[in-house]
């Protein structure tokens, strides 16, 4: 080509927004992207194997994802045409904002909250509102239902835990924000990525014409990071305007399969919840003895900030000792704070030594 040739613009407001990234080292301890510490069960690769020895690879997935959808319904006790899966709860969330944000149309968040609800709108066209929690994290029924309503948001979000801080959002919370939506014509995304450890699911207020969605994601307590899958509960209506901007066959061969699969160990995935939890309880009775706040956490992680110290510095000095959490100071109102996920109880000694070696450092 003998002409200069102009660079194709990036759309403007894509320009602006900065990407969503979590550190990936190479570290001996890697507690920063609440994954589940441990791998599936035993068995769980040689029967996936199996399974797809026989699949029919010159073909096309199921796309209706019927199988994996009737199994996500049995275990969340609906029926398969409530249900929608995609390539993780992020892919969720798009879809959710494809279909019910875009120009012209409002997300509302109650910050700090999990930064991809924003982040996704914001790739889809949709301008975002946030409203600030408060000091303790914590949000008032009435708080949100007159944010709601003088908004009026298309798409509402709520984390239920709330991440990064950790803490269950109440029933009256819910409830709260559900009339609220119910009245100015918003959706209500409950995000539940975390819900197996939580103590209630916002699923119980679902119907046939309550504008509400569940979403869930296998890469929490199903050990299931790495295969990226996640799904939506929530009424006829709004599946059918998910699946409608949802890519054709986005759902692949495999990950239908694993997910089919996982599913057949609920039992297995309730006692890792426990054990979890019981893991989750010594690391925040180890942070009693030490020179840090933290936040009652109904997730896999816990929420601390450094009393005497910045966050950013003991940040880099756990990662020094090969160790690394998650820096949380760019979420609104958490200056100074890092999030640990609860790891194997070998993985949360070292986490525990390293932070108390670097916190009695001068």
């Amino acid at each position: 080509m003998n002409r200069p040739t102009v660079r194709p613009k990036v759309r403007s407001d894509v320009a602006l927004i900065p990407g969503y990234h979590s550190p990936q080292l190479d570290v001996a301890v890697r507690l920063n992207t609440n994954e589940a510490p441990e791998p599936p069960p035993v068995d769980f690769g040689r029967r996936l194997g199996e399974l797809l020895a026989n699949a029919d690879w010159n073909r096309y997935p199921d796309r209706e994802a019927t199988r994996l959808r009737t199994r996500i319904a049995e275990v969340e006790g609906t029926t398969a045409d409530r249900v929608f899966a995609a390539n993780g709860s992020n892919e969720v969330l798009q879809c959710l904002a494809l279909a019910f944000g875009g120009a012209g149309r409002l997300a509302l968040t109650f910050e700090p909250t999990y930064a991809l609800h924003g982040h996704i709108c914001r790739m889809t066209g949709t301008d975002v509102v946030s409203e600030p929690r408060a000091e303790d994290f914590t949000l008032d029924p009435a708080t949100v239902a007159e944010a709601i309503a003088r908004h009026q948001p298309s798409i509402t979000f709520l984390c239920n835990p709330n991440n990064p801080t950790g803490l269950a959002e109440t029933r009256e919370v819910v409830v709260a924000a559900l009339e609220a939506c119910g009245a100015v014509g918003s959706l209500l995304v409950v995000d539940e990525a975390y819900g197996q450890f939580a103590p209630w699911t916002a699923a119980e207020l679902a119907g046939p014409e309550v504008p509400l969605v569940v979403t869930r994601t296998f890469s929490k307590t199903w050990s299931m990071a790495a295969v990226r899958l996640g799904y939506l509960v929530g009424p006829q209506w709004v599946i059918s305007a998910v699946e409608k901007v949802a890519l054709p066959y986005h759902l692949d061969v495999m990950t239908q399969t694993a997910g089919v699969l996982a599913l057949e160990h609920v039992d297995e995935m309730d006692r890792r919840v426990s054990r979890i939890t019981e893991q989750r309880g010594w690391i925040e009775a180890r942070f009693g003895e030490l020179d840090v706040e933290s936040w009652p956490s109904s997730a896999n992680f816990v929420l601390f900030r450094p009393a005497a110290r910045k966050g950013a510095d003991v940040w880099q000095r756990l990662v020094d000792r090969g160790v690394l959490v998650r820096n949380c100071a760019s979420w609104p109102g958490l200056d100074g704070c890092l999030r640990v996920t609860v790891g194997t109880p070998k993985e949360n000694r070292a986490f525990i030594e390293a932070l108390t070696l670097v916190l009695e450092l001068d």
